[in-house]
């Protein structure tokens, strides 16, 4: 089995506040690394996908199914199947997120 290594895409806005790209993927995972600026928000939403978050830098309070949680560069939570989630950037920064599988609605 032979490695792929992507180059990062292109930046998307998401609001005025925050910003993704995709760093690599296939059918079955995603990476995808979101900046947010300070007191950014991520809206409450959920997905079918499961998804682990990497914080690279910042401070995030974090809120899954009702739970909010601070989290700091370093840290790591994984949000379940179908769970109500969203996050605020109380410093701004970076989350590296995982997605299975793949994100569609991002590409």
């Amino acid at each position: 089995m032979s490695t792929i290594v992507e180059t990062p895409g292109d930046w998307t806005q998401v609001d005025a506040s925050t910003r993704r790209r995709i760093l690599t993927h296939s059918p079955e995972m995603m990476v995808v690394e979101v900046e947010f600026q300070p007191g950014g928000c991520g809206p409450a939403h959920s997905h079918p996908h499961l998804q682990a978050t990497y914080v690279r830098q910042g401070v995030f309070d974090f809120t899954i199914a009702g739970r909010t949680r601070r989290v700091t560069a370093g840290d790591s939570l994984v949000v379940p199947s179908n769970a109500v989630h969203f996050c605020e950037s109380a410093t701004g920064g970076t989350l590296i997120d995982i997605f299975t599988p793949a994100r569609e609605d991002f590409l």
